[in-house]
């Protein structure tokens, strides 16, 4: 048995929960869940990340303090969980006084073993409001392509990066007015100093062996590592929602230093009320694990900064990254105008059944931090299939039979028929434990429909119901029905940290508890069951259609205050040398771009197309990619291009297009048109590799 602590990315405290949000919280719950029920001591821990600027200034703006706002916030959150069926042992905000100690026991230990430097920087300030702006509180014209009302680190327009100095006549978001440049001194965290300990972590040499991440994400990692670490700035001035640094006067700790610490403030907070030795978990060497669940556009803190932090403050690193991507809708991104940019409580509001959305979500995710969409028409269908026609189907459709003729128990065994199916079930619920551990709970989903499907092919090979209508086949009645019956609950207990609740229900009728995933395995001889009713109803597709509609109507943007005046625009305010027509980007904005090698295994002209192919790519660990390319009018033999390697960007948001999702970019060069040559590889990379 071991220990093992289990977190989750923090929610910002400055709105509601979305149903992108939910869906690697959804993950992070599944797993420890299955943690408990394989026999493990299980904390399962998570916090509100309550600081920083834009929750002060949102708080200003509802005219409350930041604490009164921050507690609405949360109190709007722990909701929304609880009626997802959460099992968290605390929920926290970071603004806490255990937050507040460990961040600083941790500052003041990175201090005192030489990891702080100090030093003056150059930043906007706001001469109005007295304060010193974010990039995100400063706009202005972009300096690349003139548009004008684009925030200060990049631009909407043209994609392009820079910094908020580079702007062409910037003004504050806060006042209107124009900043001016001052100096400041800041405190960093030296990251390169623990360049050796980042190798080795990732290299397992902490973790007795065991992958710190997917490989995908240890080799964007090492991508940031091999290109050098650079100091992390920590610090923020006054006026700031903070905590602040303890021997800097009018200095706060950045939201990023204590947001992650959080994590332990929250189980400090437990382990205080519970009585549970916090050091045995968090000390440096010690045995127990520590499991981080967060989304892919944050592993730079928790895969750099993070450990690095721990570490210096001899605290113990890291067990495992379980690294999720984002949530697409309907093949695009979550949408305002479309209304598929949906809250949490909206979702709960329409009708439809919060463990049905756990589900679904199972039945995408994996141990790679792919992107996960939310076809509307696909959960429906697979929720109705799935859990309604083929799972609950199968005690529908029998236990009524166990109550009219054998006074509701089963029988006392087995029949060799029954008793064969029994062990062609056990053998595909048999790595349950394991598949859930790696992160395998598409997998697990599609075992389960595979067992159903077997259970509701002897059902229906059987026809119970017209054995019900021959006294003589009775004994041949109660082993099908017996059978089913315990099939079921194998079933349920498989998918019980998916779906808690509704197998909480399927207990009561089953008058036999799940605690564990081997309790489902025993079986029910001469067992008493409950009456049998309905656990879960097909979903109507109006309930769908209310929620969308109702995220049209509830959604709507906000505006930004604009500069009282604007003059003509002047140079911008710091130098320039680069004459090049193009935009020049750093390596953070380079590595943003997950490139790939893709193996060709089928290639086709798209049918109504007179410019796409259609691209099915082995991606290697990242599996099939279906990739549409307008390079048809270059490429007038698809088909020889199959066994090709091509070069894609494997982390662009999907696209629905009239003939197909498209599942990222595949790079070629030329001026366009018959113009074009695809990107090769040598035949020695291999399919999913990345791209350095």
């Amino acid at each position: 048995m071991a220990r093992i602590l289990v977190t989750n990315a923090l929610p910002y405290a400055n709105g509601p929960l979305h149903l992108g949000h939910m869906l690697g919280y959804i993950q992070a719950d599944i797993w420890a869940r299955s943690q408990r029920m394989s026999g493990h001591e299980v904390y399962y821990v998570a916090a509100d990340d309550a600081h920083g600027t834009p929750i002060m200034l949102a708080a200003e703006k509802a005219g409350v303090t930041p604490e009164a706002f921050i507690t609405a916030i949360r109190e709007g959150h722990e909701a929304d969980f609880r009626d997802f069926s959460f099992s968290y042992d605390y929920y926290h905000t970071t603004h806490s006084s255990e937050n507040q100690e460990l961040a600083s026991l941790i500052y003041t230990r990175l201090r005192d073993g030489g990891f702080i430097a100090r030093r003056d920087i150059k930043q906007l300030y706001d001469p109005e409001r007295g304060m010193f702006l974010p990039d995100r509180y400063i706009k202005g014209t972009c300096p690349v392509c003139g548009t004008a009302d684009q925030y200060g680190d990049n631009c909407e327009n043209c994609g392009a990066t820079y910094a908020p100095t580079d702007l062409i006549e910037p003004y504050s978001v806060m006042s209107g007015a124009k900043p001016v440049l001052r100096d400041s001194e800041h405190y960093f965290f030296e990251l390169g100093k623990f360049e050796v300990l980042l190798r080795d972590w990732f290299a397992g040499k902490t973790t007795h062996g065991a992958a710190v991440a997917n490989p995908g994400v240890v080799a964007k990692l090492m991508e940031w590592l091999d290109g050098g670490l650079r100091d992390w700035d920590i610090s923020r001035d006054a006026p700031y929602f903070g905590f602040p640094i303890p021997d800097a006067p009018g200095k706060y700790f950045y939201v990023w230093l204590d947001a992650p610490v959080g994590y332990l403030a929250s189980f400090k907070a437990l382990c205080n009320e519970k009585g549970i030795d916090f050091d045995a978990y968090l000390a440096e060497g010690s045995d127990t694990e520590l499991h981080h669940f967060i989304g892919k556009d944050i592993i730079n803190f928790h895969g750099l900064f993070w450990p690095a932090m721990l570490h210096g403050a001899k605290m113990r690193t890291p067990t495992a990254l379980h690294v999720n991507g984002y949530l697409t809708v309907n093949g695009g991104k979550m949408s305002k105008s479309r209304g598929t940019f949906i809250q949490a409580r909206t979702y709960l509001e329409s009708g439809l059944h919060p463990e049905v959305l756990r589900y679904y979500f199972a039945t995408l995710l994996g141990p790679a931090p792919v992107d996960v969409d939310l076809d509307l028409k696909a959960f429906e269908e697979r929720v109705n299939s799935h859990l309604v026609g083929k799972w609950v189907n199968i005690a529908s459709r029998t236990a009524g039979f166990v109550h009219k003729f054998f006074d509701g128990k089963l029988s006392l065994g087995l029949a060799p028929t029954e008793a064969a199916l029994w062990e062609e079930l056990l053998a595909l619920y048999k790595p349950v434990a394991q598949l859930y551990r790696d992160d395998e709970l598409a997998e697990v989903t599609r075992r389960f429909v595979a067992m159903a499907d077997i259970v509701n092919g002897h059902i229906a090979a059987t026809a119970p119901w017209t054995m019900a209508k021959d006294e003589s086949q009775r004994e041949a009645l109660h082993q099908v029905c017996s059978f089913a019956v315990q099939a079921f609950r194998l079933l349920a207990g498989m998918i019980k940290p998916i779906m808690p609740l509704t197998v909480d229900a399927a207990e009561i009728f089953l008058r036999a508890p799940i605690a564990h995933f081997d309790d489902a395995r025993r079986a029910l001889a001469d067992h008493a069951i409950g009456p049998f009713e309905a656990l879960l109803s097909r979903i109507d597709g109006k309930h769908i259609t209310a929620m969308v509609e109702a995220s049209k109507d509830s959604l709507a943007p906000s505006e930004a205050p604009k500069p009282t005046k604007k003059a003509a625009p002047p140079k911008p305010m710091t130098d320039t040398t680069n004459t090049t027509d193009a935009a020049v980007i750093s390596m953070d904005d380079f590595a943003k771009l997950d490139l790939r090698i893709g193996k060709v295994l089928a290639c086709e002209f798209v049918e109504g197309s007179d410019k796409l192919l259609r691209f099915e790519l082995d991606a290697g660990m990242l599996g099939k990619r279906q990739i549409f390319s307008g390079i048809r009018a270059a490429y007038g033999e698809p088909e020889k291009l199959v066994g090709r390697n091509v070069v894609f960007i494997a982390n662009l948001a999907p696209r629905k297009m009239r003939f197909g999702v498209s599942e990222g970019m595949i790079l070629s060069a030329g001026s366009g048109g018959s113009d074009l040559f695809l990107l090769d590889a040598d035949q020695g990379a291999v399919a999913g590799a990345t791209v350095r």
